[in-house]
């Protein structure tokens, strides 16, 4: 067993997640490896981690009585996805810690705040502008120029929320598309591919950072990522240390993604996500101790492993209709397939991910 400090969580303790998704399904799943048991927070009636979980508070995150019976059921408390309420949060840090903590969700919250956060720590990012109105967008479009996209600052995810601006002349449509929402103008980036980094920091500010993934998207989601991505020793290293800087200026603790483009200038960061990452399933398979593990052994206090591949692997995301396609997955020898018990497959939905061996690192 790892070095528990004294204020580490020992095995039998209760850690609590706001939201019951794949990801907290997984969270579950890792936490139970490790001998804790899992409390989800969850609105939504028979979520994917309700299957794993120990618990399951079914209650809107407007419920102050449910928020709080769930907090003082729980030792510490963590999330898989960023969205959550700030009256939610104001209420359950009084009773318990929660991992990562605020100011992550804060900054990852709004599109706006976190290309700020990331240009003020010296990092790259895309042109950007913040947009209230045409005349804004207007101006913004003479500076960074077209092609560029209209994001929403907030609860955008999976392509949902942007708008491309091809030429000027689509301002007027995209900014329609935004229905009034506060809006960030983000210039075109020439990059060659996209990676992203799977980054861990402990209690006790130790940091540990898996291989870097190349990712590929199909309409706005995440199809494929693979490891290890092509990158050469320097940009690995420079995607790391980028990972570990973020990391120490939130004084982050849990498992944090991040995703970076590769352009003959450098990499640039395209954005962050205060949770485990979708781009990091390929370590279910690939490390003895994955990102899910990983996450659970920061926010309950434990020594961080050291997520050292073993093997070379393709994640590809199972959408929709790739349901049909499990069976013939699973006769595979080379395949790991990780479902996520969703009942209905509807087009654009995650329904699992298949983690492909490709051979043992030499």
């Amino acid at each position: 067993m790892t070095d528990l400090s004294e204020n580490a969580l020992k095995p039998g303790a209760i850690i609590g997640i706001l939201g019951g998704g794949q990801l907290g399904r997984m969270l579950s799943v890792a936490a139970s490896r490790l001998g804790f048991r899992t409390h989800i927070f969850e609105p939504s009636a028979k979520p994917p981690a309700a299957h794993v979980a120990d618990q399951v508070t079914t209650a809107s995150y407007e419920d102050a009585e449910a928020l709080a019976a769930f907090a003082t059921s729980v030792d510490v408390i963590t999330y898989e996805f960023e969205n959550i309420p700030t009256s939610a949060l104001d209420l359950l840090e009084t009773l318990k810690p929660i991992r990562p903590g605020r100011e992550a969700l804060r900054i990852s919250q709004d599109r706006l705040t976190e290309k700020t956060f990331l240009q003020d720590l010296g990092l790259q990012t895309a042109a950007f502008a913040d947009i209230s109105d045409q005349a804004s967008l207007d101006a913004a479009l003479t500076q960074i120029g077209a092609p560029s996209i209209l994001k929403t600052r907030r609860f955008g995810y999976d392509g949902k929320g942007q708008a491309r601006i091809k030429t000027p002349e689509d301002a007027a449509e995209a900014l329609t598309a935004m229905a009034g929402a506060p809006s960030i103008l983000e210039g075109f980036v020439n990059f060659s591919h996209e990676v992203s980094v799977i980054a861990a920091r402990g209690v006790s500010g130790e940091i540990a950072c898996f291989d870097p993934g190349e990712n590929i998207h199909r309409d706005g989601i995440l199809h494929t990522t693979t490891v290890p991505a092509r990158l050469s020793a320097g940009q690995r290293m420079d995607a790391v240390l980028m990972a570990g800087k973020i990391l120490n200026a939130l004084e982050y603790v849990g498992v944090l993604g991040v995703e970076l483009f590769v352009t003959p200038q450098g990499l640039i960061v395209n954005e962050i996500a205060p949770r485990v990452h979708n781009s990091g399933h390929w370590t279910q398979n690939g490390c003895a101790i994955d990102q899910f593990e990983q996450h659970i052994r920061a926010v309950a206090g434990w020594s961080l492993g050291d997520g050292q591949r073993h093997s070379d692997v393709v994640m590809e995301n199972l959408i929709g209709a790739d349901m049909d396609r499990v069976p013939e997955l699973a006769k595979k020898a080379d395949c790991a397939l990780h479902l996520y018990g969703k009942t209905e497959a509807k087009p654009g939905r995650k329904m699992g991910h298949v983690n492909r061996l490709q051979k043992p690192q030499t």
